[in-house]
């Protein structure tokens, strides 16, 4: 049986043994498959339901095309709402993030199975659709970024949550400087389970249709772990090289400073030219200063939060973001006039005043009022 909208296409295939493999594809390749509003809308229900339905055995969320998963969020409609609303922050930004953080939300707390095929690039929205799957596949070609910097954001969708979850320092540099990872760099920071090569997908797929799927949750995800070590063992050695454990002691050190200034010093001291490292630094450089201190205040303030705190933390600050004005001119900047010059509100991480990062850590609601305040609590 086959299902589809324009944003997403469903599909339910039918294993040897009458059980269910449930297939989500974001369907936007010209965007690759950046995030929508009505994408989140089209699979908020039908994630649901694939989860209360005992048919269905694990599901599997792709994107069409084979170059990208999903390059994150759409936000053009997001600057398009900041602009009309300069004053105060439009609805539509707080229905956005709401709606893609409880999606996100719900994937991380899914009980079935959820495989995500990690092909190609996977930014910002859509690392939060991978982060919370069960089982995470990175590919030859996946290039995973944060890269929120650039935009005067910051990384949202659960970061504060798996940024915190890095081995030392990897959370606080790749936040900061937006550095894009591959395959192996994503296995060694805990963001992917498997690297199996794209090509060997149908293969896969087949395979997993002749699974004997049972009624139990815990025993349906060693089965397919098991399938997917298996489809590793056969392409391991086709893995491409970390870019990450080269620098890996420097990268550990960042995790013992506590300035913000200095913490970026670090990172602009690290030696070596290859050109990963010299694309980090200059990101680093590109990036928001207000950002900046996000990023560092979020990370030290993720250690203490559960999960379902982390989205409401990060929902706020979302809100205030769309309200401050500087993630309306990274967006300006970078993919509306595409000048790559951001007028940022302040030069440097030094000339940006506390109380600006107070407000932006300050609910818009009261706790009573905040639009994830049921989040976690109906979960069983």
């Amino acid at each position: 049986m086959s299902m589809s909208t324009d944003v997403v296409l469903y599909q339910e295939l039918t294993a040897d043994n009458g059980k269910k493999i449930a297939v989500a594809t974001l369907n936007s390749e010209k965007s690759l498959n950046a995030l929508s509003l009505p994408m989140v809308e089209s699979l908020l229900p039908q994630m649901q339901a694939w989860k209360d339905d005992p048919s269905i055995a694990m599901v599997l969320l792709q994107g069409a095309g084979d170059k990208a998963f999903c390059a994150g969020g759409d936000i053009r409609d997001l600057y398009q709402a900041m602009k009309e609303s300069p004053d105060y922050y439009h609805p539509y930004v707080e229905e956005f993030f709401t709606k893609e953080y409880t999606l996100d939300y719900l994937i991380h707390t899914f009980d079935k199975p959820v495989l995500v095929w990690g092909n190609g690039i996977v930014m910002g929205g859509g690392l939060g659709l991978m982060a919370g799957a069960s089982h995470r596949v990175v590919t030859g070609s996946s290039r995973i970024a944060m890269p929120e910097m650039a935009i005067g954001l910051y990384p949202d969708v659960g970061a504060s949550w798996f940024l915190n979850r890095m081995p030392p320092g990897c959370g606080i540099f790749l936040g900061l400087t937006g550095a894009s990872i591959n395959a192996a760099d994503a296995k060694f920071i805990h963001l992917a389970d498997h690297f199996i090569l794209h090509e060997d997908k149908p293969a896969l797929v087949d395979k997993l249709l002749t699974v004997k799927w049972g009624e139990t949750v815990a025993l349906n995800h060693q089965k397919l772990s098991d399938v997917l070590r298996g489809a590793e063992e056969q392409c391991r050695t086709k893995m491409p090289l970390s870019q990450i454990r080269p620098h890996q002691s420097t990268i550990t050190a960042l995790a013992d400073i506590n300035s913000l200034p200095q913490v970026i010093s670090a990172i602009n001291a690290i030696e070596g030219d290859d050109k990963w490292l010299v694309k980090a630094k200059q990101s680093l450089a590109y990036g928001s200063p207000i950002t900046a201190h996000i990023v560092f205040k979020l990370l030290q303030l993720g250690q203490s939060k559960i999960l379902a705190d982390s989205f409401r933390l990060e929902l706020g600050i979302s809100v205030q973001c769309g309200q401050l004005g500087e993630f309306q001119e990274g967006v300006r900047a970078l993919l509306i006039d595409k000048d790559l010059t951001p007028k940022w509100q302040y030069p440097s991480v030094a000339e940006v005043p506390a109380e600006v990062i107070e407000l932006l850590f300050s609910s818009p609601w009261p706790d009573n009022e905040h639009p994830l305040k049921d989040l976690g609590l109906l979960d069983s």
